[in-house]
């Protein structure tokens, strides 16, 4: 995300970019969705996957090793499988388990179920069915006790531990086995099939270098802009928790006067944002190569398995997947819960940098292992529960045009609001219910977005 001071020379903040829609996974848009003027809009075209920024393009190609066609078609398969995902989430309810997507050009779309008399439904969606043994919200509640013990015993020696969802079990990432087990031990899960993998490496904070545009906390340290935001009237960016502490002032990437840190999670969470002086802009745009910018239009939350994107001075412009949601890493400095596991690399000074999955905000750099020599793994903030705790609206192209007419009323559709999968909304006297974690903005509107929200 780049801040933009005011003194600084503008570009326009919307350049034309054509693309073609390659074909990817059908899209099915609900039957008995409330019919919109025009065409309804799928969700490639809802969430900008359809014409993406030809920087994001290029890193994809690069660092993932595709062609143009393929990490255009990419793109568009990711965003069409998180709505079918979502609809499937929401029809198959506690018996859901999972769905994440694979291939080179992502387009198998996978959903899991406990219930084998689910795989009609799935497959009706253009996706693969998987029958397992474990709920999603079952493995959740299992890593929750994980989460519960970390706080009691040491977890120097298990620096990591996820719901992997491809495998339907919690894994846990130790030194030694002996390590994992006592962890597994204490967490009161002696007995459970939790996956106990091998490592040498312990995750590390990414901070003290720029990533992303830089900025200076109480004229010493320094981290990198997340993604801008506004509070009420009041602009400013969100950032990662560690960085710095309610009250601490900040200077720009000029180290001009900026702003004052707001408020500020961490350990627990890796959370911050930052309220910046009247000089100071904000842009939905995030920092690329070679100075080019990619702009954000939303933060609909990718699936496992889609690729990713991150912002980062130390080591520039790179992507990814994601492998893992809800992610728990123990820092030298305490445990953060909630991450998000990718296979992008990062280096030290790339801490609290955006990403984005294709045109949407996905979070902020936390930290990670590795280098982007011989490969790493790095975890992010996500940035969705950032705007709900801290009343943000995060600033994006989309939010440029004329935001659509609300409604007052309990349980009404409201823009700058964060949705979770499942949530219900009443909307000019529909009921919908969400596809895919996200906050709403004022085009999205429920009837004219079925990608992000089904009739009921």
């Amino acid at each position: 995300m780049v801040l933009r001071h005011a003194r600084a020379a503008r570009r326009s903040a919307f350049t034309a970019l054509g693309a073609l829609v390659l074909a990817g996974l059908p899209y099915a848009a609900a039957a008995d969705a409330t019919p919109a003027a025009g065409p309804t809009p799928g969700a490639a075209q809802t969430l900008g996957a359809d014409r993406p920024s030809p920087h994001l393009l290029a890193a994809l190609r690069r660092d993932l090793k595709l062609d143009e066609a393929q990490a255009s078609e990419r793109l568009v398969n990711e965003a069409e499988a998180g709505s079918r995902a979502g609809r499937l989430r929401n029809a198959l309810g506690d018996r859901f388990a999972g769905a994440w997507v694979r291939g080179k050009t992502a387009g198998q779309l996978t959903v899991a179920t406990t219930d084998a008399k689910d795989v009609p439904a799935i497959e009706a969606e253009g996706a693969t069915a998987k029958v397992v043994q474990r709920t999603l919200a079952g493995l959740e509640a299992a890593k929750a006790k994980l989460d519960a013990a970390a706080e009691r015993v040491n977890t120097l020696d298990t620096p990591v531990w996820y719901v992997d969802v491809p495998e339907n079990r919690i894994m846990v990432q130790a030194t030694s086995q002996e390590a994992g087990n006592a962890f597994v031990k204490a967490a009161g899960l002696e007995g459970a099939d939790v996956g106990i993998r091998m490592t040498t490496v312990r995750p590390r904070l990414l901070q003290d270098i720029t990533g992303g545009d830089a900025f200076y906390i109480n004229d010493s340290a320094r981290c990198s802009v997340g993604f801008s935001v506004t509070r009420g009237e009041q602009p400013g960016f969100v950032t990662a928790g560690h960085c710095g502490r309610a009250g601490a002032t900040t200077t720009g990437y000029d180290r001009t006067a900026q702003g004052v840190f707001q408020a500020s999670v961490f350990p627990g969470e890796d959370m911050a944002w930052v309220a910046t002086d009247d000089q100071w802009t904000p842009t939905p745009d995030v920092k690329a190569q070679d100075g080019q910018e990619v702009q954000v239009t939303g933060s609909a939350q990718a699936l496992v398995g889609a690729s990713v994107c991150r912002s980062g001075s130390t080591t520039g412009w790179h992507c990814g997947t994601i492998e893992q949601h809800d992610t728990s890493v123990s820092y030298p400095e305490g445990t953060v819960d909630g991450l998000t596991r990718t296979t992008v690399c990062a280096e030290p000074g790339d801490s609290g940098g955006p990403y984005v999955a294709g045109a949407q905000a996905q979070g902020v750099t936390s930290g990670g292992s590795g280098d982007c020599t011989s490969g790493g793994t790095t975890f992010y903030q996500p940035v969705n529960p950032i705007l709900g705790d801290f009343g943000l609206t995060l600033t994006t192209a989309a939010a440029q045009t004329a935001p659509d007419q609300q409604e007052g009323g309990a349980g009404a559709w409201t823009a700058g609001r964060v949705y979770e999968v499942g949530a219900t909304v009443t909307r000019d006297g529909v009921t919908y219910q969400c596809l895919q974690t996200h906050q709403a903005q004022g085009a999205w509107a429920p009837a004219g977005t079925p990608a992000l929200w089904q009739r009921l």
